[in-house]
């Protein structure tokens, strides 16, 4: 493997990490927000955001 690919996959890897991180926190705030009793947010949004990055991941490395 050379380097720029391993530079590729971990720029994909913290991608991936810091948006989800990003889409969990703020569902935790937008169910504090409206005060709902179930963190609906805080599930949905980071089950979407996987969708879309592994999908992007999917044709980013299919090239």
């Amino acid at each position: 493997m050379q380097n720029n690919d391993l530079l590729k996959y971990a720029g994909m890897a913290t991608q991936f990490l810091v948006t989800l991180a990003v889409t969990i926190f703020i569902g935790y705030k937008a169910d504090h927000l409206l005060k709902l009793s179930f963190p609906i947010f805080t599930i949905t949004l980071p089950i979407l955001i996987l969708f879309v990055t592994f999908w992007k991941i999917y044709k980013d490395t299919s090239k």
